[in-house]
């Protein structure tokens, strides 16, 4: 029986939510499966991935075939990467210490990457607000400065046009 490990499909239109399983290629893409290891849920940013990674790297050593997007995600989370290793360790290149030190550095690696990504959001996000603070308090200001000039005009005129008066009476007298 030819095992795949793919994405099941749950959740509200235009709102997926994933769950990872293992099934038979051969079963429908929402149906049977034989075992779930994880989640995705691509709508958040970035993305949430949950992953029992033992149960994938389990899998992926009795020869479960990944879809390409489940690929990326066990890639995403290192399963290939420590399968990769192993396969090191087997050949006899490197003994299983070596692995663990390559594959906590990693490990480590990947964490800053996407904690960097999380600070970066959290830091446009801040300035962005900062932008529509500035924005509304210049349009306040703006709008402000617009109804004083409309009030101001009212006072104005009346000496004006007093002024007026007097310079047409001296030239008529």
């Amino acid at each position: 029986m030819a095992t795949k490990i793919r994405l099941q499909r749950h959740g509200k239109k235009g709102r997926p939510f994933y769950h990872l399983v293992v099934a038979d290629a051969r079963a429908p893409r929402d149906g049977k499966f034989i075992d779930r290891i994880g989640s995705y849920n691509p709508n958040t940013n970035p993305a949430t991935i949950v992953l029992d990674f033992d149960k994938a790297l389990d899998w992926m050593n009795k020869g479960a075939q990944p879809t390409d997007t489940a690929r990326t995600i066990l890639s995403d989370k290192g399963v290939l990467y420590k399968k990769h290793l192993q396969g090191g360790v087997k050949k006899g290149a490197f003994d299983e210490a070596a692995l663990e030190t390559k594959f906590a550095a990693w490990t480590e690696a990947n964490a800053a990457k996407v904690s960097g990504k999380k600070d970066g959001l959290a830091n446009a996000k801040a300035e962005a607000k900062k932008a529509a603070l500035v924005a509304e308090a210049a349009k306040k200001d703006a709008k402000a400065a617009a109804i004083a000039a409309k009030n101001a005009p009212v006072a104005e005129e009346a000496p004006a046009e007093e002024a007026a008066e007097e310079t047409t009476e001296e030239t008529e007298g």
